[in-house]
């Protein structure tokens, strides 16, 4: 995995058992019922008819192996290295003996002209092709067993196991395994860009597996695309909760920017365990996921977390099984809004992003209808219908009739199948004079283009790396060049006169290079109507804070909320923003 500009990661107790096989179950075993000597919970029966179990065993001996190679030649795997050429030679040869149409490709941007390995299972349909990667490169500093050996060893297994047990095919299935992912996603982009539009479009979903036994790890899914959906799936059967993480970068970028539906999936790098964490998954909290990120200490077998390797080996075959094989995969899609709550005063609206995805198959037309509010208040969309992978804004209007109280408002998106979200919506006590309640930012999760934000070019989008969301698939990104550089990003807001309660919020992610404990050299300025609230800086450096501001003296004006990322001359420092709300109550 490649931290662009952030630090190192820690652990979940260590599971040694090498011959422990972890989170699938026999494809024999009853419906409803935990196999022998299983602490894991039993999954549904539809589960248990699905894929085959994917050894841990036999992952561990890939990983052994990996491990050797980068011992005999230096201590390291790096790309344009001799352990990095063993590394793609070994995956040849197995895949190769396995079935799978090898191509191997000479990426010629990669230092010393390095190889992606990309594996192809005959049949399926290839209009409808999922895909699967790691990279097989490290840094280097060390082995790279964890980071990414974990990843390239566990789909080697789950790729092998596939071929083993040798199932029709309906949809296409495909690896790939990259070069130089740790010199900038190198091999991935180098594959991407030798697509034709025909092709890129033929992938229906990209996940990548980067870091998948950390050893103070957790469970990261972070994507909505076709094969994030069958992850949680599967980490949802076995009672494992996932989060969607902070960090960044890998290989699932390169896909991402070419407009192919993209995850990250991985036990974490750098960053370190929450309490929170810690209750969901046990380990350490303030130490990092991965204790030997980018050190020489990544090796095997004291850097793996088997119990994680298992399970993660074994959700990746679940998804790629439930995708490419058995009956014709249908037409699929998901909902989701964000925020998923909203509070208003009688007589004012509140806004929400409706999201949807394509879970599996292609993708169709949503139409989106909503249920269960009260009297006095109306539900609209803009659009009222969408192709999946699309979002609307949900606007929640309210009368000067409406009776206050909390109601739970239904979102239906109807296309090949039935799907809804729930929103929560307060309303609020009369009295006051508060008329203009509710939030009052349009666009605030910046999910829809940029309007009604003014901002510099390139600060809004789809962005990924240091600047990957918070929320949805859209955030704001001011910014991380490494030189003298100006970004702004604002609107204009009208404040109603005569409410309690004046709230801006934001979420404010901050990565740097700079290595000074004491002085500010990049700043992010945040002022409204000429007033500035806070200065943050390259001091502040951290993941996804919300930050809250008083804005009541501001009342009854219309202001500009205005934010100025300047950077010094050297050293990058990006400053990410997503979720805004300015909340009248």
């Amino acid at each position: 995995m490649r931290l662009r500009t952030v630090t190192a990661g820690p652990a979940l107790a260590v599971f040694a058992a090498a011959t422990l096989v972890l989170s699938a179950l026999p494809a024999a075993a009853s419906p409803g019922v935990r196999p022998s000597g299983s602490s894991l919970p039993a999954l549904s029966a539809s589960l248990l008819a699905a894929p085959p179990t994917v050894s841990v065993t036999n992952v561990n001996a890939h990983l052994q192996q990996l491990q050797t190679f980068a011992t005999s030649n230096g201590g390291n795997r790096a790309t344009g290295t001799a352990g990095h050429t063993a590394t793609t030679t070994y995956l040849q040869q197995k895949l190769q003996a396995a079935g799978f149409t090898v191509t191997v490709q000479t990426c010629t941007t990669c230092s010393g002209s390095a190889k992606n390995i990309i594996a192809d299972w005959p049949g399926g349909n290839t209009s409808n092709t999922y895909m699967f990667g790691a990279h097989s490169d490290g840094v280097s500093a060390g082995p790279g067993i964890n980071d990414d050996g974990s990843g390239t060893a566990s789909l080697l297994e789950a790729a092998l196991t596939l071929a083993a047990n040798n199932p029709t095919m309906t949809n296409h299935l495909r690896f790939g395994w990259w070069a130089g992912e740790e010199q900038g996603l190198i091999g991935s982009k180098f594959y991407v860009n030798s697509l034709t539009t025909a092709q890129k479009t033929a992938i229906k979903a990209y996940g990548t597996f980067d870091m998948i036994a950390s050893t103070n790890g957790g469970y990261f899914v972070t994507g909505t695309d076709a094969v994030a959906v069958k992850l949680r799936e599967y980490f949802t059967s076995i009672n494992v909760p996932t989060e969607t993480s902070t960090e960044c970068c890998s290989d699932d970028g390169s896909f991402r920017n070419a407009g192919i539906p993209s995850s990250i999936n991985s036990t974490g790098a750098s960053y370190t365990k929450t309490s929170a964490q810690v209750t969901k998954w046990g380990g350490t909290a303030g130490a990092a996921y991965d204790p030997c990120y980018h050190k020489a200490c990544d090796s095997y077998p004291s850097n793996i977390n088997s119990t994680s390797l298992g399970r993660w080996a074994n959700a990746e075959e679940y998804a790629l099984w439930t995708l490419t094989t058995g009956t014709s995969t249908a037409n699929d899609f998901s909902v989701s809004l964000s925020p998923a709550t909203g509070a208003v005063n009688p007589g004012s609206s509140a806004t929400a992003t409706v999201s949807t995805a394509t879970t599996s198959g292609s993708a169709q037309t949503v139409t989106l209808t909503s249920s269960g509010a009260p009297a006095g208040v109306s539900v609209s969309f803009s659009p009222a219908s969408v192709t999946s992978g699309g979002s609307s804004t949900m606007t929640v209007a309210t009368t000067t009739a409406a009776a206050s109280g909390s109601y739970t408002i239904t979102v239906t998106g109807a296309g090949s199948a039935t799907h809804t979200a729930s929103y929560t919506l307060t309303v609020n006590g009369t009295g006051g004079g508060c008329t203009g309640a509710g939030q009052k930012l349009g666009n605030p999760g910046f999910e829809t283009a940029t309007t009604p934000w003014t901002a510099s070019t390139g600060v809004i989008g789809a962005n990924t790396g240091d600047g990957a969301p918070r929320t949805g698939t859209r955030n704001a990104w001011l910014d991380g060049y490494g030189a003298t550089h100006t970004d702004t990003l604002s609107q204009s807001v009208t404040l109603p006169s005569g409410c309690t309660a004046y709230t801006l919020s934001f979420y404010l992610k901050i990565s740097t290079a700079e290595t000074t404990t004491t002085s500010q050299y990049d700043k992010l300025t945040v002022q409204v109507g000429g007033t500035t609230l806070q200065v943050f800086s390259n001091l502040n450096a951290g993941a996804y804070t919300l930050r809250s501001f008083d804005l009541a003296a501001f009342a009854g004006q219309t202001v500009t909320l205005k934010f100025t990322g300047a950077e010094d001359s050297s050293l990058k420092t990006s400053f990410v923003i997503d979720d805004t709300a300015l909340n009248v109550s």
